[in-house]
């Protein structure tokens, strides 16, 4: 499909499936946060965006301060017994998202795994890990080797991630940081606001009627004005194959070289920041502008581009600053002064700040 034809689908997403599709171009892996009454939905919604949009598989794993290197290990594979046959797998092998009894999976996975003929141990296209950051440091440690190796090791053999493998971690809005090396290897990060709603699972509700009993799913109906008519938007692999070659022929001038290098800098020199902005993060924003470009029908990056990727690439990176570590300290200043500057600062407003103090290129 001509990349112009594939604008006008991108620009009727919504912003889930649009920050999804970007990690599929550049073939990296995402944090998405929401409410922590709506990880449920999110999760579910997610898994519907993948299976029906992008038709890709999809396992998902609840991890908790309980979860162990097996559980994990046993969740990421998609493991088919040989020879075992179900006939009603055309009707739920990407729609269904209602988990099977006594699975962390849902029963799309299960009916996979049903297909007949012998298969062997795989991993899925997309892992979603909901609440990676409440397990302990080994569960941490091995999904952050799995991402850098694309490799499994098992109790018998070793499995090799897809070509197009994407983990997408799911957590809370206010919920703890993850292991800062895993945290270095996400690529973009996403904030899903409740108002946005979720598209995808409204117009799947029948599928999960035996779940609106949980009080812990949240499902809050869209606009109605949002909602898509017919079957849908869908991406083949094709499609996001010529985004990604588009996205390597785009052009980034050295105008907009240098407003990306001078956001990088100022990001480093907020008195409210502590860390967290490095080489990898500052390559992850140059990949994200490029990709950003065709989505738009560019083959070259505006400004704007560069702001919209700076608040995708920089939030879940940006270690904020205590007051006692402020460097105006060494010059003078009351630390109780410093407490109240610094009072109530986050990471999006840090990014507002640079942002604004950087002047962009005409």
């Amino acid at each position: 499909m001509s990349p112009l034809n594939l604008v006008h689908r991108v620009e009727e997403l919504t912003d889930l499936e649009l920050a999804l599709l970007l990690s599929f171009v550049a073939n990296e892996h995402c944090l998405i946060r929401t409410e922590e009454e709506a990880l449920d939905s999110l999760q579910h919604e997610t898994q519907l965006i993948v299976s029906n949009i992008y038709s890709r598989s999809c396992v998902v794993i609840d991890c908790s301060l309980e979860t162990t290197l097996d559980d994990l290990i046993n969740g990421l594979l998609l493991q088919v017994p040989p020879g075992k046959i179900s006939t009603a797998i055309e009707h739920v092998d990407k729609n269904d998202i209602i988990k099977a009894p006594g699975s962390g999976r849902s029963v799309a996975d299960v009916a996979f795994q049903s297909q007949p003929g012998p298969r062997e141990p795989k991993i899925a296209d997309v892992v979603i890990l909901k609440n990676l950051e409440l397990a302990n440091y080994d569960i941490q440690i091995q999904a952050l080797e799995l991402i850098r190796t694309k490799r499994l090791f098992t109790h018998t053999s070793v499995v090799t991630a897809p070509k197009a493998f994407c983990m997408v971690i799911i957590q809370s809005s206010v919920g703890p940081r993850l292991n800062k090396h895993l945290n270095d290897h996400i690529f973009l990060s996403h904030s899903h606001d409740l108002e946005d709603g979720f598209m995808n699972l409204d117009n799947a509700s029948e599928w999960i009627e035996d779940d609106r009993s949980s009080s812990s799913s949240v499902v809050r109906k869209s606009d109605p004005q949002r909602s898509r008519d017919g079957a849908g938007i869908t991406f083949s692999e094709a499609d996001i194959q010529t985004l990604v070659k588009e996205a390597k022929n785009t052009k980034v001038t050295s105008e907009v070289e240098c407003y990306l290098q001078n956001i990088v800098t100022f990001m480093r020199m907020h008195r409210a920041v502590d860390g967290g902005i490095n080489s990898r993060s500052t390559k992850y924003f140059k990949t994200l502008i490029t990709c950003l470009a065709p989505l738009s029908g560019l083959d070259y990056v505006t400004p704007s581009l560069v702001a919209i990727a700076a608040r995708k690439v920089y939030p879940h990176r940006i270690i904020l600053t205590v007051p006692e570590r402020d460097r105006s300290l060494q010059y003078g200043s009351e630390l109780a002064a410093v407490k109240a500057v610094l009072e109530g600062v986050t990471p999006e407003a840090v990014i507002e700040d640079v942002l604004a103090a950087v002047e962009a290129p005409l």
